[in-house]
């Protein structure tokens, strides 16, 4: 049996870094070495009592020093603005990172322009953008990959294999609904029980931030500049995400055929016949996809685990092509459904 590589988890407190945890401890390759938020001081089964008896290991003060000392690959599940600090450190010591902020995920004018001021210049043109469908074989030769978040992937997933039918500066309506897992642990009024329970809002429609990073990865990967009018929404579930995209495309196409053709052989892109459930992705790393036609306007709907594909698995999967592993390894493809 080979060795196995050791592993640090970097944020440990929040839904995505207990999804890591939970991914990870049943790693067939990987190996869990150090795990760490900005405190310290407690065991990991006081922050999650979950697993309890699962895994039993303290959680430490972030230090990139020590971490270097136990660990080749470190994934940073940080709050965007904080995380580059902390993987500047990391890649000046050789290691390789999977971080799940956006601190990477821009390109540097765009960054600066909706985030802050960026403090790793140097290492921001190197990172890869870590959806695989896209990037594999750049992912594969990466030290730094940035793991996109729920929307952008959900969304990019389902509006990428039409991108080329479409006219330049083409409005695109994304209307994006999520579980109230995406926005985090932190205390606030618009995610209480009493606010999100038996209801459903939009927020920050056509300003939202991820917007300007979907504008541009499809700038990257299909040179064309649309209109991208993104709405997200909450809706009363813990995780899932379900993305309803409208367009209109300017010849006649088989829109089922090309989709079932672009993603033929990926492996975590399931194209199925009947409108998506965030039921059938919830627990897993697939993304399902569900196309409609009338002429030449298209419904296309996607849907994906927020928390996994839309963070942790995803990591994981771009840790295993960093490390000349299966991109499959200790992925579940088991829906948490019923």
């Amino acid at each position: 049996m080979c060795n196995k590589i050791d592993v640090a988890i970097v944020g440990v407190s929040g839904y995505t870094g207990l999804e890591l945890i939970k991914i990870l401890v049943n790693h067939p390759h990987f190996n869990i070495t150090y795990v760490s938020n900005s405190e310290g001081g407690v065991s990991v089964k006081e922050l999650h009592p979950m697993l309890d008896g699962v895994i039993d290991m303290q959680v430490q003060k972030a230090d990139a020093n020590e971490i270097s000392k136990v660990a080749s690959l470190v994934f940073l599940a940080l709050p965007h603005k904080t995380s580059m600090g902390f993987a500047k450190q990391l890649i000046a010591k050789d290691l390789k990172v999977v971080d799940l902020s956006a601190d990477y995920r821009l390109e540097l004018e765009l960054y600066e322009k909706h985030y802050c001021p960026h403090e790793d210049k140097e290492n921001l043109p190197l990172s890869v953008y870590g959806m695989p469908e896209f990037y594999k074989e750049d992912i594969k030769k990466a030290s730094l990959v940035a793991n996109p978040g729920c929307y952008p992937t959900a969304s990019l997933l389902a509006l990428m294999p039409f991108v080329k039918y479409l006219d330049e500066n083409q409005s695109v309506f994304i209307d994006a609904k999520s579980g109230i897992s995406g926005a985090g642990k932190k205390l606030s009024d618009a995610t209480s029980f009493v606010t999100v329970s038996e209801n459903m809002f939009a927020y920050n429609p056509l300003k939202h931030r991820h917007t300007p990073e979907i504008v541009e990865k499809v700038q990257l990967l299909e040179d064309k500049n649309l209109k991208i009018n993104f709405v997200p929404q909450l809706i009363p579930v813990t995780r899932g995400m379900l993305v309803s995209i409208y367009l209109s495309v300017n010849e006649n196409i088989n829109a089922i055929e090309i989709l079932k053709e672009y993603y033929k052989d990926e492996e975590f892109v399931r194209i199925v016949s009947n409108p998506v459930t965030i039921k059938n992705t919830s627990g897993t790393n697939f993304c399902d996809i569900f196309v409609a036609q009338d002429g030449n306007d298209l419904f296309i709907n996607s849907s994906i685990d927020n928390l996994l594909r839309g963070a942790s698995s995803q990591a994981v999967v771009n840790a295993n092509l960093m490390c000349g592993l299966d991109q499959s390894a200790g992925i579940s493809k088991i829906a948490y459904a019923p």
